[in-house]
């Protein structure tokens, strides 16, 4: 009753408040303005009157269609962007004086109004799940409208600072978290698709798996990202036998290795917030402290970017890596086809895990950064890039995407400081003296064929 009492209560509110803001706007009832409700939401100091308007403009935007709010967004891009006549002023106020509150003046009247008006938004009512529903909608037009980019930079901007670690909350998720949010990890999960409720309950209820989910205060019933963890006594090689529905539960005290098997960002609208390195490191000091038999901590990670790679390299290139056996074989891989027998897997495991190895430790982007993003992420948080397992994710998702391989990336608390600040200052890549000779024997078998092979055309290593 209190729930229905509180909506009740706003929706009257809220109407009482938009009838009472046209008639003092405009004298008599008016169609709702919503350029004049954002002007005057920017423009008043009033708490109440915030709330009113913020709940207004969020009513409003929510019951339009898509074509309504990609002109509402444009709209707030050109109406509320920086105000070029202020900023001028600003200017030329600091070059006459070095007096500090000049330059006060000219770090306000820099900030775009749309940041105001963001902030303003967020006195709504859960205002800033809104926000976030808001910002999903455009990134989805911004990929078609440039102009909306500078818009997404408000918003990344503010919720780069709303969700700062110092808000997040850690929590366990496990079989007696409410169905609410064990519904939403069903339908959030991102890498190895969980198959209803009773997969769920094989990945969160032994003794030997873990959950643990970021959450902010504001979105107390939303998770915002998500790690699941396999406790295991070795270093594992595929993700079957983690999943697997006949496998023999671990005894906790047996453990050594702490496994980070999928790592599921749920909020589309938070999409370039990071805060999944803090998850991580987190997590590992939480479950140090729970079971100090732990020795490793790594992950069995996707390799997604492979496939697309490969394919989109030109002919010329993808035959000096690859015999056109070989490649026929690769590409099999991301269809139904898969190696008939253990003879024509074995021929075609160092193909899989020498070019993976390649793509890793050779293969950047414009910034120098390896061109996988998990790759990217593990790599950005510290970890070492440590195996590389081929058949290892026998998935239709897993072998279209990375053709079956999957890597291990391990986080070691005595390199983890020294491997980020070499990533981040030089783009090095931390990588284990395995993985360095599966790229060492790759390079020496294309070099071997090139020699044998001199004609430009037929120039290939595996």
């Amino acid at each position: 009753m209190s729930v229905t009492f509180l909506s009740d209560f706003v929706a009257g509110l809220n109407q009482k408040g938009r009838n009472l803001l046209l008639r003092n706007r405009f004298g008599r009832q008016q169609p709702l303005d919503p350029e004049a409700l954002c002007e005057a939401l920017v423009s008043r100091a009033g708490e109440v009157s915030c709330f009113m308007l913020s709940e207004t403009i969020l009513s409003h935007w929510e019951g339009l269609d898509e074509a309504g709010q990609a002109d509402f967004l444009t709209m707030i891009a050109h109406r509320f962007g920086p105000d070029r006549k202020a900023i001028a002023k600003a200017i030329a106020a600091v070059e006459e004086s070095d007096d500090a509150e000049a330059l006060y003046r000219l770090h306000a009247a820099s900030e775009p109004r749309s940041q105001e008006l963001i902030r303003r938004l967020n006195h709504a009512l859960q205002g800033t799940e809104r926000l976030v529903r808001m910002r999903e909608v455009l990134l989805r037009l911004a990929r078609t409208d440039p102009a909306l980019d500078t818009l997404d930079r408000d918003f990344a901007h503010l919720f780069g600072a709303w969700f700062n670690r110092g808000f997040l909350e850690l929590k366990p998720i496990d079989w007696n978290t409410s169905a609410a949010i064990l519904e939403k990890i069903i339908r959030y999960e991102a890498v190895h698709e969980i198959g209803g409720w009773n997969d769920l309950r094989r990945r969160i209820e032994p003794k030997d798996r873990r959950l643990f989910a970021f959450f902010h205060p504001q979105m107390q019933d939303e998770p915002l990202i998500f790690v699941e963890v396999a406790l295991t006594d070795h270093i594992p090689g595929d993700i079957a036998s983690l999943l697997s529905e006949d496998r023999e539960v671990l005894a906790q005290e047996k453990a050594t290795t702490a496994v980070f098997y999928s790592i599921s960002n749920c909020q589309a609208g938070l999409r370039g917030i990071s805060f999944g390195n803090f998850l991580i490191k987190q997590v590992v000091e939480k479950l140090r402290q729970e079971l100090p038999n732990l020795r490793h901590f790594m992950t069995l990670s996707p390799v997604p970017g492979f496939a697309a790679w490969l394919n989109g390299l030109p002919a010329g290139e993808s035959q000096r890596l690859l015999s056109a056996q070989n490649l026929e074989r690769m590409r099999a891989l991301a269809g139904p086809g898969l190696p008939d027998n253990d003879d024509a897997r074995a021929n075609l495991k160092p193909v899989l895990e020498g070019l993976a190895a390649y793509y890793l430790l050779e293969q950047r982007n414009a910034r120098k950064r390896p061109l996988d993003s998990v790759a990217r992420f593990h790599l950005g948080n510290g970890a070492r890039l440590d195996n590389i397992h081929a058949f290892a994710d026998l998935s239709a998702k897993g072998r279209k995407s990375g053709y079956s391989v999957m890597v291990n990336y391990l986080y070691d608390t005595k390199e983890i400081e020294a491997n980020h600040e070499a990533y981040a200052e030089r783009g090095v890549v931390a990588a284990s003296g395995t993985v360095k000779s599966l790229l060492k024997q790759f390079l020496f078998r294309t070099q071997a064929a090139a020699k044998s092979n001199p004609e430009p055309e037929a120039h290939h290593a595996l």
